[in-house]
């Protein structure tokens, strides 16, 4: 399996609203066994996403689909960037 943790830092005043973006935007996507969003209760500008997938090329060819091209190009705007990322190599658990 491959995981991907990372922190994704929002512009002013815009984190509600690129939330309600990601989490519209999540659907199925193929091999993908859990996708997290979260607030970072420590900044107000931050967001985590915690996915964890069969594979890295199963990730890789998520960010081609459709859905996920709208979303990317709906959130683009609300993005200041991304400060932290994380592999990881998933064994299991809950959920996954």
């Amino acid at each position: 399996m491959y995981g991907l943790i990372g922190r994704m830092l929002v512009v002013d005043g815009r984190r509600e609203e690129l939330l309600a973006v990601l989490l519209e935007g999540s659907a199925p996507m193929p091999g993908c066994r859990s996708y997290v969003i979260a607030r970072d209760p420590g900044s107000d500008n931050g967001i985590w996403i915690n996915e964890v997938w069969d594979s890295r090329e199963q990730h890789q060819a998520s960010l081609h689909l459709p859905h996920v091209q709208a979303t990317i190009a709906r959130a683009r705007s609300m993005i200041a960037g991304f400060d932290q990322r994380f592999e990881t190599e998933p064994l299991g658990g809950i959920g996954i």
